[in-house]
């Protein structure tokens, strides 16, 4: 099934369960994204711990390096 049949088959839903839908996916991305800052959160804790933590000369070149993989 491609992106369009998938479009409209949920146009076809009555509108509460397109409600529902949109509300199961908008959490499940919640918690994919707790889940990603989790795993960036433990990574980071081990480069502390190892010693191996790059330095960053401002924020902005920090940010850059922690969301380079949302880029992806």
């Amino acid at each position: 099934m491609n992106y369009q049949e998938i479009i409209e088959q949920i146009e076809d839903l009555p509108v509460e369960e397109q409600d529902d839908l949109f509300e199961l996916i908008r959490k499940r991305r919640v918690e994919q994204r707790r889940t990603e800052i989790a795993a960036k959160g433990e990574r980071l804790r081990q480069v502390v711990k190892t010693g191996t933590a790059q330095q960053f000369d401002n924020v902005e070149d920090l940010k850059s390096y922690l969301f380079a993989d949302d880029e992806e």
